[in-house]
Parts: C-alpha cells; structure tokens; sequence
C-alpha cells in the first residue's frame, strides 16, 4: 500500500471564519503531505508494512525494525491524525453532541460546557506541539487524553473517538499564540453526526 493524502469532503475555505483558508489549503497540501510523503520513504524497504493499514503499524510500533520507529511513529502518526482530523469537520456542524455520545457525555462530565472546559484545559495544557483527544477505554468508558507531537492513543490500546490539533501551524495564521481562541472557535465546525457514527463502531 502506498499511503496518500485524503481528499477533503468540503473546500478550503468552507469553514471560514473559524479556520481560515490559508491555514486549511497549507495544513492539507504541505504539513499533511509532508507525513505521507516521509511515510512512505520510511516504508519503502520493509514491503511487509506496506500491506498493513496504517491504525495496525500505529498499533504495532514495537514490532517495527529500529531504523524506521521513529519516523513511522511521527509521519504515520501524522498521516493517520490528520485523516481523522478533517472527517470529523464540517462547515455543517452541529453545535452538541448527538446520539449516545451525547448521553456518556453527560454522565462522565456533567453536561457538555463541562466536557467543553476539561478538554480545552487538556488541549491548551498540552506543552508545545500535540493533540488533544476523547478516547474509548477498553471498558468502554469515554475520556479525555493528550499526547505529544504526532503521537496517537492507539499506540496506548486506546480507541480514538475524535482529536484536535494543537500544533501552531494548525491556528497560527488566524490565532496568532492565541490556543485558547482557536479550541473556542472550533467547536463550531465539529461533526458531531460522524462523531457518533465513530462512537458506534467503535464500541
């Protein structure tokens, strides 16, 4: 398998004002392709990994010969993140949870601004570059983690239900330093219907 970049499912600038199109067209075109790119470079003597998905090498990171961990672990992670990352937006999105989610939602945090603050406090804690995410646990409970650079939950044998990129390139051309801003206005453009059909096969 040669990986290759996603196409979206809405234009560049469909998600303006919350993301603007300059971020969007560089974050896809240039960061996400850079992954793919440097993916595929990595994969390119080891044909074994090339027939695999790319969530089962995320999964299987120890099982991967040396000279390549760390470039799969950045650029596949990256690659995977990221393709998660635009399905789960929408210049349609829903401004709450639907479904079941919304219910475990509910339960875990109290309501949603509840669930809204303790993912933000994740996601702008978060030092540097990295991700903030809502994870299903092998008990089936829901929580919210955040991980470094371009690492995954998956590697963790965790369940990814969605993720928010917190790298600067992901906001700086609009927010500026501003994270906080940014993780505000991006609520509205969440899916929240493809977020509960995740939810669901997920489980």
């Amino acid at each position: 398998m040669i990986f290759k970049l996603p196409e979206l499912n809405y234009s560049y600038d469909a998600l303006e004002p919350h993301i603007d199109k300059q971020t969007m067209e560089t974050h896809h075109t240039k960061h996400h392709q850079a992954y793919v790119d440097k993916l595929n470079q990595a994969l390119e003597k080891y044909p074994e990994f090339q027939n695999m998905e790319i969530e089962e090498i995320l999964k299987s990171l120890d099982k991967l010969p040396e000279d390549i961990k760390a470039a799969v672990r950045n650029n596949g992670g990256g690659h995977y993140n990221h393709d998660l990352f635009w399905k789960i937006m929408s210049p349609d999105g829903e401004r709450k949870p639907v479904g079941e989610l919304a219910k475990k939602i509910d339960e875990k945090f109290g309501d949603f601004e509840s669930f809204k603050a303790k993912f933000k406090d994740a996601s702008v804690g978060r030092f540097g570059s990295g991700w903030g995410w809502l994870v299903l646990n092998s008990d089936n409970s829901i929580d919210i983690v955040s991980t470094p650079n371009q690492d995954n939950p998956i590697s963790e044998g965790k369940k990814v239900i969605f993720g928010l990129d917190v790298w600067e390139h992901a906001y700086y051309l609009k927010y500026m330093n501003k994270r906080p801003d940014y993780i505000d206005a991006w609520w509205n453009v969440v899916n929240w219907s493809i977020i509960e059909e995740r939810y669901q096969s997920l489980k």
